[in-house]
């Protein structure tokens, strides 16, 4: 039954608050597509599946008191087609022009008299189409807002679209969208797997969240763990650190086969996971060193969001996750070495208490005043140079308003003053790399993308030796 007004939460409220003109907290993607678009379809398929979450149909209400709470409310004079909007890419209609509106629409922040999300289905992008999204964190967090795209899809050219909103869906439509979305939905995958050892040990704590504060408050080890995340000192000032400006850039790699990242773990005794990481690593090291930045001793860390609903939770909105530190080693020369460094820093994360105990503290701090939480996510935001997501999605072909979709990425926003965020997700078999920069730091993201694909190929050269 539709809500006409609810409360916000402390977490989504504190989401809300952290909105900067340099920093916007939005999540935004892109789905792309062969063939030609119809658009009427896209918009019924939008209206239909998206909206049987009353969240994209409710707009913020300010508190009127002083102290007093944001609310939802449905807005009363929603029109669907002014968040679903059709736009031209500019010519030559290639990967630039496309990466060049995906900057801007990362950097133009949301209105926020009406709910606070859109899509532009993008026409003339090379022999097809795109749907690009943005989506603000106070609605959800990264791992939810990507189970609520794919549930957009379907798995045939051909699926019929309900006759009305899909409030209640089939048992078969259920089905599906517990296939498409089910890799979204690992606890372990989701984290960029350094959670997988932490979910087979302790499954009970994670299908009862409430038990993770317990575990941050009790304990001499906890408490010792605690303090040591709370003294660790902030990342060394390099090129990715530093005042941020409103204009963010976007770049994305060319899919790479996930057998070949698969075949490169298994020579080099790591998992996918420690083969993108190292990759990774070696690309911002490349950078660095491009630009005559000493790195010489010192490395950087990545935050990582983690889910934190169970297993089996049914696809719902709203911000339940935890942070997690995982060192990027920056300073190794060698590539061999990069990658032993990389897979012993992965296997510590898997193995330490540290990721459970942080799950506990972000989940108790969602239930705290809000200047609190903000002093913790810029706190610990100082620990790391860059937010990392790692998504696995369906492995199998998807369709939305019956068109095949070719690739999928999306970013979550860098909070707690930090300038980039990289995201790794794969779709139907291929691995991709995006990246997002803050113009002033880095204004050519692309050539991260670039040192990304060079460093692969190296470790396909090293596991092939």
């Amino acid at each position: 039954m539709t809500k006409l007004k609810e409360t916000m939460s402390n977490v989504d409220t504190a989401w809300l608050q952290m909105d900067r003109p340099v920093n916007l907290m939005m999540i935004s993607s892109f789905m792309t597509f062969k063939g030609p678009v119809d658009f009427e379809r896209v918009l019924m398929t939008v209206e239909r599946r998206l909206l049987t979450f009353d969240r994209f149909r409710q707009r913020v209400i300010p508190p009127r008191m002083p102290f007093g709470n944001y609310t939802w409310e449905i807005d009363p004079h929603f029109d669907i087609r002014a968040h679903v909007h059709r736009i031209a890419l500019p010519a030559p209609g290639d990967k630039a022009a496309l990466q060049n509106l995906m900057s801007d629409i990362t950097s133009t922040p949301l209105d926020r008299s009406r709910p606070l999300w859109q899509f532009s289905v993008v026409e003339g992008y090379e022999d097809g189409w795109v749907l690009a999204g943005r989506l603000h964190h106070a609605i959800a967090d990264g791992i939810a807002l990507m189970r609520v795209l794919l549930s957009m899809t379907d798995m045939s050219a051909d699926a019929p679209l309900p006759a009305q909103l899909d409030s209640t869906p089939s048992g078969k439509r259920r089905g599906i969208i517990h296939r498409v979305t089910a890799p979204a939905t690992s606890l372990a995958r989701a984290t960029a797997g350094m959670a997988d050892t932490v979910l087979h040990q302790s499954l009970e704590t994670f299908r009862n969240p409430g038990r993770l504060i317990d575990l941050a408050k009790v304990g001499a080890d906890n408490a010792a763990t605690l303090a040591k995340m709370a003294l660790r000192l902030p990342d060394p000032q390099t090129l990715y650190k530093g005042e941020l400006g409103i204009m963010k850039r976007t770049a994305w790699s060319s899919p790479v086969r996930l057998s070949d990242v698969k075949q490169i773990g298994r020579a080099l005794g790591g998992t996918v996971n420690d083969v993108m990481m190292t990759a990774v690593a070696g690309a911002l090291r490349r950078y660095l060193i491009d630009r005559d930045q000493e790195i010489d001793g010192f490395n950087i860390r990545a935050l990582v969001p983690v889910n934190l609903r169970p297993l089996d939770a049914p696809l719902e909105l709203g911000n339940r996750f935890g942070l997690i530190f995982p060192t990027l080693p920056i300073s190794a020369e060698g590539l061999h070495e990069r990658f032993l460094e990389t897979r012993h820093h992965m296997t510590d994360i898997k193995n330490s208490p540290e990721a459970v105990v942080a799950y506990g503290v972000l989940y108790a701090l969602g239930m705290t005043p809000l200047d609190i939480e903000g002093v913790f996510l810029d706190f610990f935001g100082s620990k790391s140079s860059l937010v990392l997501t790692n998504v696995p999605g369906p492995q199998f072909q998807l369709y939305l308003a019956g068109s095949p979709m070719s690739e999928i990425m999306a970013w979550v926003p860098q909070s707690g003053g930090l300038g980039m965020g990289i995201s790794i997700l794969s779709y139907n078999g291929g691995v991709m790399v995006g990246v997002t920069t803050d113009a002033h730091l880095v204004p050519d993201p692309e050539k991260i993308i670039d040192n990304v694909a060079a460093e692969f190929a190296d470790l396909q050269q090293l596991a092939a030796a």
